[in-house]
């Protein structure tokens, strides 16, 4: 990883093309925002968190997926504001002046059609525009099959399980990832050992169902759900069989990259027919990640 992380208060002014927004995603629309942008200036918590909890959203990724997501696109610095009541607060002249031009120095500016910002959102692109301390580019809103693409459309095709679809929008497979935990060794019992994490509660997780995906780059089938076929009291589990590994990964951290929803959540009648079921899922699995052409994204 050669991008270098920086919060604002420790940030050094230097001639900068900064891309500004939340990023959250870093969808092919806002890959069209930052381009060839050598910083990105985003914001941490979202911060909707704190202006208005009550209507936050599932965030699309964690702060550490995003910054390798922007590693790959070859940002050279991701520059973090702590977003809190006090910096919300603040107007966007004083966004401008300080954090622009006297904390980064920047000589190019970056922002999508619709971003907004400062207190009450007052400041605008066409703000940013006016201003004559640097060079402003505003980037249209990008459409795929004739919808525009946006965190909140992206967030629903994921809960919905259309991750394919969330693909295309995103320009790679929606990741999610957490620390391995034990699971009651079902899995292992059946010929099918999984590793196991329980997704966060802010983060948006595929509609129940089994996935082809990769699992820290390799194939898998992953089961999102509660298995209904057995009464186990547990929560919602994201539960990996790694087609190409055989290791213990309890406690170390697992990026699953979702390529393609093979069926939905199904209670069987007997551990046989279950057993059929997650035979048939491997190879369906094994497929689709060999056909899928961008290799693992984890």
């Amino acid at each position: 990883m050669s991008i270098k992380v920086t919060r604002l208060p420790d940030s050094e002014p230097r001639d900068r093309h900064v891309a500004i927004g939340t990023f959250d995603g870093v969808h092919l629309g806002h890959q069209a925002v930052i381009d060839d942008a050598d910083t990105v200036l985003t914001f941490e918590p979202h911060p909707l968190t704190v202006i208005h909890p009550e209507v936050a959203p599932k965030l699309i990724m964690p702060f550490n997926v995003k910054r390798d997501v922007l590693d790959g696109l070859g940002v050279e610095e991701l520059v973090v504001i702590p977003f809190d009541r006090e910096f919300s607060q603040r107007s966007a002249e004083d966004f401008i002046g300080h954090v622009l031009v006297e904390r980064l120095g920047a000589g190019k500016v970056s922002v999508g059609e619709n971003f907004r910002f400062g207190n009450k959102a007052r400041g605008d692109a066409g703000m940013l525009a006016g201003d004559g301390r640097f060079e402003t580019r505003v980037v249209p809103l990008v459409e795929v099959d004739g919808e525009t693409i946006s965190s909140t459309r992206i967030r629903g095709l994921v809960a919905a399980g259309d991750v394919e679809q969330a693909m295309h929008c995103l320009g790679a497979p929606y990741m999610l990832e957490g620390a391995v935990v034990s699971g009651d060794q079902r899995g292992r019992e059946l010929g099918f050992p999984t590793a196991n994490i329980v997704p966060d509660d802010e983060l948006v997780v595929p509609g129940h169902g089994v996935y082809a995906a990769f699992a820290n780059g390799h194939p898998a089938a992953v089961n999102v759900g509660v298995r209904p076929t057995f009464e186990t009291g547990r929560g919602l589990l994201v539960e990996s069989h790694m087609l190409e590994f055989d290791g213990d990964l309890y406690g170390r951290n697992l990026r699953v990259a979702f390529v393609e929803r093979l069926r939905g959540e199904k209670r069987f009648e007997s551990v046989d027919e279950l057993v059929a079921a997650m035979k048939d899922d491997v190879e369906r699995a094994r497929e689709a990640c060999a056909a899928y052409g961008g290799g693992p994204a984890a």
